[in-house]
């Protein structure tokens, strides 16, 4: 249900983006999120942004790193600049997809992408 795009290599201070499109055939999305993992390291939270556009980051990525979002393409996109070898992770996206059952009941599932490489280095 998600496709994430963008990664590659990039030398420090640089600028990459990353895509991620969620495919969904009814309801709707709510959040939607970018996590990475470094080597050796948990996941981490590194942006997230709800359906109206409220947006929060991490604060190794404040100032650096844009979260942004397509409602009408579904797609959520992460600016990352001024690039540090420490952001060289596997950058994954999720999203919550919010459906109603026969009763109208609310159920949220949450949906993770495939991963997307990025690598700073010189």
């Amino acid at each position: 249900q998600l496709q994430a795009s963008g990664g590659g290599l990039v030398q420090p201070g640089g600028s990459l983006r990353l895509s991620c499109a969620a495919f969904k055939s009814s309801g709707s999305i709510n959040d939607m999120r970018w996590y990475r993992q470094a080597p050796g390291k948990t996941r981490e939270l590194v942006a997230a942004i709800t359906s109206g556009g409220r947006t929060n980051y991490a604060d190794s990525v404040k100032g650096r790193f844009t979260i942004s979002r397509d409602n009408a393409k579904n797609t959520v996109y992460l600016q990352m600049s001024s690039l540090l070898p420490e952001d060289t992770a596997v950058y994954y996206c999720n999203a919550d997809f919010l459906d109603y059952t026969d009763s109208g009941e609310p159920v949220v599932a949450r949906y993770w992408g495939q991963g997307t490489l990025v690598t700073v280095s010189s």
